[in-house]
């Protein structure tokens, strides 16, 4: 299985699946050591510090594919590749359900049995509070931010291949350098180059 894990896992196949939901089996078990995270997948690229744009008061804040302007909207596209996640007892007993559901779900990834779960009774039951991350400041291929001045992070979503995000993440590195060597860097707005090479999903 660790020889399996040493490549790069297509998106659906069986090991992809195993990995998701492996992954969010961890992260289960640090809520319920009692500590708070921020998760972030690796093809996400950080340019400013995002702590100041999260809300303290909330359980479970993540990014999103598509951002229809309400951060509280259930009805927002979330992508769980970026989020905040504070311990307690509301984001323990969820994690719990979720990672319980793939026995209802078996077929689908963690994210789509998110989006399955968010406003299910028993997660209203449980009480959980969802913020959905403006793309503004939390953008990606699929809704990249459009300004310089707010942008926190880029993730290289609705992308498959490893060789084209980490080509099109270079791209994106390159535009924010290029953004911070600019004189006029307080009042420009934003333009990426990427994606370019990466092939569109549609999710």
């Amino acid at each position: 299985r660790s020889a399996e894990m040493a490549n790069e896992a297509w998106f659906m196949t069986p090991i992809y699946l195993e990995m998701m939901w492996g992954r969010l089996a961890f992260l289960q078990t640090i809520l319920t050591l009692g500590y708070n995270f921020v998760f972030t997948d690796t093809d996400v690229m950080w340019f400013r510090d995002p702590f100041p744009y999260f809300d303290p008061s909330v359980d479970f804040q993540t990014s999103c594919d598509g951002f229809n302007g309400n951060p509280f909207d259930l009805n927002n596209y979330p992508n769980n590749g970026f989020n905040f996640v504070r311990s307690n007892n509301r984001t323990i007993e969820f994690y719990k359900f979720w990672v319980s559901s793939r026995q209802t779900y078996p077929t689908l990834h963690e994210q789509d049995v998110f989006n399955k779960i968010k406003q299910d009774p028993y997660t209203k039951e449980i009480g959980l509070t969802f913020r959905f991350l403006d793309t503004d400041y939390f953008g990606g291929f699929c809704s990249p931010s459009k300004d310089f001045n707010k942008v926190c992070t880029m993730h290289a979503n609705c992308c498959v291949g490893l060789d084209w995000k980490i080509t099109d993440l270079k791209i994106i590195l390159e535009d924010w350098k290029r953004y911070l060597s600019s004189p006029a860097n307080q009042t420009m707005s934003s333009h990426w180059r990427a994606p370019y090479k990466c092939p569109k999903m549609n999710s």
